[in-house]
């Protein structure tokens, strides 16, 4: 099978015929200025729907097995907290980046008007885009499951539903960053909570016998050889049963351990998208760069917004992109 270059199809685009702008019939209506922008997509619901459970079980088993059953209240609350905080910034991040335009071309407007009101030039050209009849900006990517055209669009993400482009990649930035670190702080809470209970049962027994260390390892073999278990309460340590406790905490281990990694990979390659100013599918199709080259700096403030400040990690503080080009659909 021989590769096409992408550059081809480009130039198939270039063609006046290619165009057709009387077979392309814009919107009725077009949409209302504030509607909520949600794709109708099987998959990618229950792949949010899954994700915020996941989120919902370790928020359950952080407070419900290891902090409030612990009676050292400062860490409890301090940790109560700080989870807390980062798994709302997550599906907070989670919400906007699925909810959010993602910088879709007006579907329909590869019109004879439109075109007109464009004042192209001798040699200056326009895109269209087959599947959905628009006009394509430069850089814009048409998406089999929005069924739009996607300006700067980096992939399809079925965890959030919704593509990551041009409006939402910080809030997909955000939710991939706050997912990893509530998955670090639920491991290393776990990690915590298996040696404070041992430490806490081995001190139990001691005081509750009286004996040494090295008198308690003695009863432990000889429980061992007569096949007698170690009887010591773990009560203080989880309001539930030992094996429940065990399961809900394994299970917590390998769901953060998990998203850790997978979250983690993601947000490094966000970042180095961003810096690089190309995004996953011109990476991937190995397109000509036809913009220009602006520093990392500038490429983390276009999608942030400007200037630095905490807003850069509020789900909350919309970055300030500017108005769109008029002549961006011209080459």
């Amino acid at each position: 099978m021989m590769l096409i270059p992408a550059h081809h199809f480009r130039d198939i685009e270039r063609k006046p015929e290619y165009l057709q702008p009387e077979k392309c019939v814009p919107p009725p209506h077009p949409s209302p200025v504030g509607t909520m922008w949600f794709i109708r997509d099987g998959c990618g619901i229950a792949c949010a729907i899954v994700t915020w459970f996941l989120v919902l079980y370790a928020e359950f088993v952080v407070l419900f097995v290891m902090l409030i059953p612990s009676r050292d209240y400062v860490y409890s609350v301090i940790n109560g907290i700080v989870f807390n905080l980062l798994a709302f910034l997550a599906l907070a991040s989670h919400c906007r980046a699925m909810l959010t335009d993602p910088g879709a071309v007006p579907k329909g407007n590869a019109t004879k008007e439109f075109i007109e009101s464009l004042q192209l030039k001798p040699g200056q050209v326009v895109y269209k885009c087959p599947k959905c009849c628009s006009i394509k900006p430069d850089r814009a990517h048409h998406c089999s499951v929005c069924k739009r055209c996607i300006r700067k669009m980096d992939h399809h993400c079925p965890w959030v539903n919704n593509c990551v482009g041009e409006n939402n990649q910080k809030y997909f930035v955000l939710f991939t960053m706050y997912i990893a670190l509530i998955s670090l702080h639920a491991l290393i809470m776990v990690g915590f909570h298996f040696l404070h209970c041992f430490e806490e049962d081995w001190t139990n027994l001691l005081q509750a016998f009286g004996l040494t260390r090295k008198e308690t390892a003695e009863v432990r073999i000889f429980l061992h050889e007569k096949k007698q278990p170690l009887k010591v309460s773990s009560t203080e340590c989880s309001s539930f049963s030992p094996p429940t406790t065990v399961i809900l905490l394994i299970l917590l281990c390998f769901e953060g351990l998990l998203f850790l990694i997978f979250t983690s990979v993601m947000f490094g390659t966000q970042v180095h998208s961003i810096c690089t100013d190309e995004t996953g599918i011109e990476q991937l199709k190995k397109e000509e760069r036809r913009w220009a080259k602006k520093t990392k700096w500038m490429n983390m403030k276009a999608v942030f917004g400007h200037p630095f400040s905490l807003g850069w990690a509020s789900p909350f503080a919309t970055p300030d992109q500017g108005k769109a080009d008029p002549y961006q659909y011209v080459v």
